[in-house]
C-alpha cells in the first residue's frame, strides 16, 4: 500500500519484519552474481548500461552502506547525521557526480573485497534495522523513505542491468 505523507510517497508497514522480508525477497536475485567469475564480472555490457557485474555489487553495496551507517545513527538517536550530509550532497552536486565517485571508489577495491563486503553488509543492514525503534524509521515517513530508496527501490532501478549481466554470463 502507498501512502502520501509530508510530500513522499511511503508504503505502508506493519511491521519491520515486513519491510525486511519484501527487501530480502527483492535483494535475493542480485545474490547469484557472487557466483560468477572474477572474470564474468569483469565484463561491461551496453545492455547494462556499459556495467560489469562487479560495478554493480560495488554499488548497490555502497549505497546498503550508507544505509547501515544511518541505521547505526537511529538506533541511538532521533536524526541521523550520515542521512542529512548524503541528502544534501545528492541534492547540492547532483546523483550522477556522487555515482561517479562511489563507482569510482568501488572500482579501485580489490574483488576479493568487492565479493566480501558484497556477501557481508546485506545483513549487517538487516541487523542494524532490527535495533532501530520502528518510530525511528519504519513509521518515520522520511526515514522510510530514505531506507526504501537504498535498498528495494534502488535494487528494482537495476534489476535490468541484473538480468543483463547473468544472461551475458550464462552465454
Amino acid at each position: 500500500m502507498v501512502a502520501i505523507s509530508a510530500g513522499y510517497h511511503v508504503a505502508m508497514y506493519l511491521d519491520a519484519l515486513e519491510f525486511l522480508e519484501e527487501e530480502r525477497e527483492t535483494w535475493a536475485p542480485f545474490e547469484e552474481l557472487a557466483t560468477l567469475s572474477d572474470e564474468q564480472l569483469a565484463i561491461s555490457l551496453e545492455a547494462a548500461h556499459g556495467w560489469s557485474g562487479r560495478a554493480l555489487m560495488g554499488h548497490l553495496t555502497a549505497y546498503q552502506e550508507i544505509a547501515t551507517q544511518v541505521a547505526t545513527e537511529l538506533a541511538v538517536n532521533e536524526t541521523s547525521p550520515t542521512m542529512a550530509k548524503v541528502e544534501a550532497d545528492w541534492e547540492a552536486r547532483g546523483g550522477d557526480v556522487v555515482n561517479a565517485e562511489v563507482d569510482a571508489d568501488w572500482a579501485a577495491l580489490p574483488i576479493d573485497e568487492v565479493r566480501e563486503r558484497f556477501r557481508t553488509v546485506p545483513g549487517q543492514l538487516r541487523g542494524y534495522l532490527t535495533v532501530v525503534p520502528e518510530t525511528r524509521w519504519l513509521k518515520h515517513p522520511a526515514h522510510q523513505r530514505f531506507f526504501s530508496e537504498e535498498t528495494t527501490e534502488h535494487y528494482e532501478e537495476h534489476r535490468a542491468d541484473l538480468e543483463a549481466v547473468l544472461a551475458a554470463a550464462r552465454g
